[in-house]
């Protein structure tokens, strides 16, 4: 059967030079507190908040990760709906300023399932693949 309603417009966050710099400028150190850094500098930016829950994650951190993935969560969907997202419809992650947001979204069920938050870690990792198949392709 043929869906004869339109999907919404992929929705498109916008880039921010100022901020992929900072970024850019601390994943060429590695260095945690550089990434915290740029997170306290651009606290809405979940771009920033994504290689910090990774190395959480990696440190066998769960909590930390989780707190860190939930912020950028939280603070990418706030960032999506001022960009006309109405809590559905595609996250594209071939454009790179959504891909912040959407490597939290993962984190963020990585980190509920080392919790034991298992349903939060299905509904997270399911919200990933509606967001963009590739997404979920490419982090997993």
């Amino acid at each position: 059967m043929q869906n004869l309603l339109p999907e919404p417009p992929a929705t498109r966050l916008p880039a921010d030079a100022e901020a992929d710099k900072a970024l850019a400028e601390a994943a060429a150190t590695g260095s945690e507190q550089a990434f915290k850094a740029v997170a306290a500098r651009f606290p809405s930016y979940s771009a920033a908040w994504a290689p910090l829950a990774a190395a959480a994650l990696a440190a066998d951190e769960p909590v930390t990760a989780y707190a860190y993935a939930r912020t950028g969560y939280h603070r990418g969907l706030d960032a999506l709906r001022r960009n006309g997202w109405k809590g559905h419809g595609p996250v594209p992650w071939s454009h790179e300023p959504n891909q912040g947001f959407l490597r939290c979204l993962h984190a963020l069920s990585q980190a509920a399932a080392s919790i034991g938050e298992a349903d939060e870690a299905a509904r997270c990792a399911q919200f990933l693949r509606d967001s963009d198949p590739a997404a979920a392709d490419a982090l997993t």
